[in-house]
């Protein structure tokens, strides 16, 4: 990078299996158009920015990596959330934006360009909690989890609790709720599944990543939740599955009496599978809002999608984007299941494909193979 002025430090504070990765990405918030090592004849730009989800830092920050290897394209991505990521792309400040809630039809709008949802991974969005003595999965129901949230529950041995975990030494402790600061994909999937199962939620705080907390502290992004979990006795909070197991977290069951379900890639796979037939054509669908059931189906499930615009302005950028974004959706998730995400199913991986084809800049199309 020859080019200082005007960099932001980012600090993702990742941990990946193989490695540690709580370091930092240098952004170039001075031009999001970044086509250093191009031409202006065509070329593929060698640096791109991102901005968006902190669900799915980890996945991308490791896709990155093999991307730069194999590719020769440096992807610098910042894990500022998803309402922050749709905004950046919004404002043309980064090349892609990556979120775990679709865009609005007025933000759609605002963008310009007619953006596309590119499905990039799916995954599990999981209750943690901090109770001493209690090592093992905790189950919950929905409504549980719903009237925890709206402050209806404040006590771990709540006989609505204890019913559930008849086994379990629930201390008389007060719960201390966790909850996203910001503006959150995670946040989306976690309250739409609670909407869909909890009619009070559902009329009260509603669906969504952005919504009036009842109770609890904020945490900012999936690594301020599960480090104020991790530091809080008595706490419960929600995060990727990802963030769990790297954060050494414990984590519950979900579902209903009898029929509680242990979130895995699995379960979040059979999840998606379970609602296949429900995800519309540009793939703006958040799976829990369905609250998918079955044998095996883990209900609060989502999909992060990569914000691209089918048409761009500067086509050596939009070939970097157009290639990021395929490599994502075929190589890239070779990785998913190693870092607890769930590789998109061939239905979602060919609607990924016509997207990214369509994608177009300077009259050219930008991904040729």
């Amino acid at each position: 990078m020859s080019e200082l002025r005007g960099w932001k430090l980012v600090c993702a504070g990742v941990a990946l299996s193989s490695m540690l990765l709580a370091g930092c990405a240098t952004v170039d918030e001075s031009a999001s158009q970044d086509t250093s090592g191009s031409s202006g004849g065509g070329e593929v730009a060698q640096r791109i920015n991102g901005a968006g989800s902190s669900f799915v830092a980890p996945f991308m920050d490791s896709v990155a990596g093999q991307l730069a290897q194999e590719e020769g394209i440096e992807v610098n991505y910042q894990s500022i959330g998803s309402s922050g990521g749709r905004e950046q792309f919004i404002q043309k400040t980064v090349a892609f934006g990556a979120s775990d809630e679709p865009m609005s039809d007025e933000e759609m709008q605002e963008a310009g360009g007619n953006p596309l949802h590119i499905a990039a991974v799916g995954g599990a969005v999981v209750p943690v909690y901090n109770l001493e003595g209690v090592e093992s999965g905790l189950n919950f129901t929905g409504e549980v989890l719903a009237d925890i949230y709206l402050g209806n529950i404040t006590r771990w041995n709540d006989p609505a609790i204890a019913e559930l975990n008849p086994d379990a030494q629930l201390p008389d402790a007060k719960i201390a709720v966790v909850h996203r600061s910001d503006g959150s994909g995670t946040t989306n999937i976690w309250t739409s599944y609670l909407a869909a199962v909890s009619p009070k939620w559902e009329s009260g705080p509603g669906a969504g990543g952005e919504i009036k907390w009842p109770t609890g502290i904020g945490g900012d992004g999936n690594e301020g939740v599960a480090g104020l979990v991790k530091q809080t006795p008595n706490s419960i909070g929600y995060v990727g599955l990802e963030y769990a197991v790297q954060n050494d977290l414990t984590y519950g069951n979900v579902g209903e009496q009898g029929a509680f379900v242990e979130p895995s890639v699995e379960s979040a796979r059979a999840a998606i599978a379970a609602v296949g037939d429900e995800i519309p054509e540009d793939l703006r669908f958040t799976v829990s809002s369905a609250n998918p059931q079955g044998e095996g189906v883990y209900p609060i499930t989502g999909l992060t999608w990569v914000l691209v615009r089918q048409q761009m302005d500067d086509l050596a950028q939009c070939k970097a984007v157009a290639r990021t974004a395929w490599y994502l959706t075929h190589e890239g998730q070779e990785l998913a299941p190693d870092l607890n995400y769930v590789p998109l199913p061939e239905n979602i991986v060919s609607r990924d494909e016509e997207l990214i084809r369509s994608m177009e800049a300077e009259g050219q199309k930008c991904y040729t193979e």
